[in-house]
């Protein structure tokens, strides 16, 4: 079917016939299979509270490793991280998979376009949370918002939020830190990719997207949508646990084995020495080495957690963090089929740019 071009008045009227409201049947649906999921969710709480106890008891006690030693300190962080980091991530899976089932690409689509570029940066930027999107769906992305009229600024603004601000690592920090380094993340984060499309926008650099973009008809590469009950809905939750979780437990746990080292093996005072607040460099050095990683934000995160814990400033963890999830090379790749060099060279350069200030700032405040 023929996608027809989209108005900022055409928008308001898609998106209000596409809402549906929950039925008494729905309602009721909703009601069962949140019953159904009481006791495996009773159950999930019961295990995560015993992981602790069981990790030390598996370690110091059946295995007879000293609680002093780097190994068994190692081995124990280990033990106890990995159930929880794989524990706390599929139940964050399944219930974003079944938030996304809300925020289809077309959808956020129609909803930026028509949009000034002031108020499309930040709206662009908050749906880029819950809005799927991998390096491999950049293109069809990029290429979907431009011709529907989406301006390149809020489009690039979607782009990096998506990536930087993600859900996983968001409840991932929120389940390991607390509320307020989640909360740090997520308003840098979208800071960052607020101010990134702003820059781009105004800079004007639409002559820096390859001619083809702006040939191929609207709406090319973005699926439809269809109504969904929640049985569809409870799906996509489980379709997404399959899908991500089956795709990123080798990172977690490679990531949680190098934060075991990290946590047994690293002194505090050189951790501090080397991304402590008083190293000047250690920002701009944290970017460098994160930009070229390639992780998603699960396996990051228990690297994370063990800098930290070894005294590493927060502002430079956070910088290293955001430049691994939010500026990877692969992704560069993969926008070279839509953006010329030089564009891929600015939007680097201006994202970089927020990860540095962000890093500098909070090793200052904090």
């Amino acid at each position: 079917m023929k996608t027809q071009p989209i108005s900022a008045e055409g928008t308001d009227a898609v998106d209000r016939s596409s809402e549906s409201q929950i039925s008494p049947s729905g309602m009721r649906g909703m009601g069962r299979y949140l019953l159904m999921g009481m006791p495996a969710l009773a159950a999930w709480v019961a295990i995560y509270w015993f992981l602790e106890p069981f990790s030390k008891w598996i370690t110091f006690d059946l295995v007879g490793m000293a609680a002093a030693s780097r190994l068994g300190m190692a081995v124990q962080f280990f033990i106890f991280e990995a159930p929880k980091v794989l524990m706390i991530l599929l139940l964050v899976v399944f219930g974003v998979g079944i938030l996304r089932s809300f925020f289809t690409p077309e959808r956020t689509r129609r909803i930026l376009a028509g949009k000034r570029e002031s108020v499309g940066n930040v709206l662009a930027a908050i749906l880029g949370v819950p809005t799927p999107f991998c390096s491999c769906s950049a293109v069809p992305l990029f290429i979907g918002f431009v011709t529907a009229g989406v301006p390149l600024g809020v489009t690039l603004s979607f782009l990096v939020a998506s990536p930087m601000v993600n859900e996983v690592a968001l409840v991932l920090l929120f389940g390991l830190f607390g509320w307020k380094v989640a909360a740090i993340y997520a308003g840098t984060g979208l800071a960052i990719a607020i101010f990134a499309g702003f820059v781009i926008g105004k800079l004007k650099l639409e002559g820096w997207v390859e001619e083809w973009v702006y040939q191929t008809s609207a709406g090319s590469g973005m699926g439809g949508e269809e109504r969904l009950t929640w049985a569809d809905r409870i799906g996509a939750g489980l379709q997404s646990v399959r899908d991500i979780v089956g795709r990123v437990w080798p990172y977690v746990l490679a990531g949680i084995a190098i934060g075991a080292g990290i946590h047994g093996y690293v002194p505090v005072n050189a951790m501090a020495q080397f991304m402590g607040k008083s190293a000047w460099w250690a920002v701009p050095a944290a970017v460098l080495v994160g930009v070229p990683m390639y992780s998603n934000a699960a396996g990051i995160i228990p690297i994370v957690q063990a800098l930290m814990e070894k005294g590493a400033a927060l502002g430079t963890v956070l910088a290293f963090m955001m430049a691994v999830i939010g500026l990877s090379l692969p992704e560069a790749v993969i926008l070279r089929k839509v953006l010329k060099p030089k564009l891929i060279a600015v939007y680097f350069g201006v994202v970089a740019s927020g990860i540095l200030v962000v890093g500098y700032l909070f090793n200052l405040v904090f």
